[in-house]
């Protein structure tokens, strides 16, 4: 919760497990819209991104869920990967993270229910038996997962390099990424900059090609020039389609948040840059829910394309 005297919240009772993983995620937004133009709301929220940037490939709900529970969770597994995969124990008596899991099994093509909920519906669909229906994602249940922290048994030597991004090797693979995004690239020279301290901006080829164009200002700290890098790709993903001036200045908030979750991923020390959420003042919490799905998504999109290239 958004709360000065913060404490891990647990989901212990099985048969309410459910309704309260769902109603605190809402809860912890509530407070974060009711608090947004308090200083504890954007250290709360900044506590977020920095769980986000250790789990770039979960989404926003489960990664909340984490912070809640175990905010300084840093790999997490369920019981029998730890062992199976990994020569690692639960230690006796630890807490499960509870977290949500997709259920992935056959469905209706129509309806996309799995069997036994399709025979409660009143989808009628009957071309194929059920038992040709191909498998898909038909919802989400709690799963137990424990932190590394919570085990023992054999170490996990990539742990300890997980996150070494190196900034001089991390800027080319960043200008290839932009052109994977179809964004065009540049870096300008300090002395030939034109946009005063903006260190970066992102801004449309043309009235008649709307593809992007990031340009950066060229400057020895490559590190703060990665994680400009970033913030521009995330204005690129995240701002062309989006006309409202008021709009696209909430959204600056999600553009730096993106930038501080990837380069946090890649070991650039991003603790100088403060993320403030006093301009989401007056949004509901669906419209957070949204601005942290998209933070979320987007850092994990650029996270990927990074490691694939």
């Amino acid at each position: 919760m958004v709360t000065s005297d913060y404490s891990a919240v647990s989901f212990s009772e099985t048969d309410t497990r459910h309704e309260e993983m769902h109603s605190t995620i809402e809860q912890w937004v509530k407070e974060l819209v009711d608090d947004v133009d308090a200083a504890q709301a954007s250290d709360e929220f900044q506590e977020w991104l920095d769980v986000q940037s250790r789990f770039h490939d979960y989404s926003h709900r489960n990664t909340l869920l984490i912070k809640l529970q175990c905010p300084e969770a840093t790999k997490v597994a369920g019981f029998n990967t730890w062992r199976n995969e990994f020569d690692r124990y639960v230690q006796e008596g630890e807490q499960a993270i509870w977290i949500w899991a997709p259920i992935v099994t056959k469905r209706c093509p129509e309806c996309e229910n799995s069997p036994s909920y399709h025979e409660n519906t009143d989808c009628d669909y009957d071309e194929t038996p059920s038992e040709e229906w191909s498998k898909g994602l038909v919802g989400f249940k709690p799963a137990a997962v424990f932190d590394i922290s919570q085990t023992e048994g054999e170490p996990l030597p990539e742990l300890g390099t997980a996150a070494t991004g190196n900034a001089d090797d991390l800027v080319p693979r960043l200008t290839e990424v932009g052109e994977e995004l179809g964004v065009t690239v540049r870096i300008i020279d300090a002395d030939e900059w034109k946009y005063g301290e903006a260190k970066g901006v992102c801004k449309q080829r043309s009235l008649h090609d709307l593809t992007p164009i990031v340009e950066v200002k060229d400057r020895t700290n490559q590190a703060d020039l990665a994680v400009t890098l970033i913030h521009e790709y995330a204005h690129a993903l995240l701002h062309f389609d989006v006309s409202n001036e008021n709009e696209r200045s909430k959204r600056e908030v999600e553009a730096e948040a993106v930038a501080y979750i990837v380069g946090r991923y890649f070991g650039l020390d991003t603790s100088g840059s403060a993320v403030y959420l006093a301009v989401w003042q007056g949004d509901d919490s669906e419209v957070i829910q949204e601005r942290l799905g998209r933070i979320s998504s987007t850092a994990g999109v650029i996270i990927g394309m990074i490691e694939e290239g």
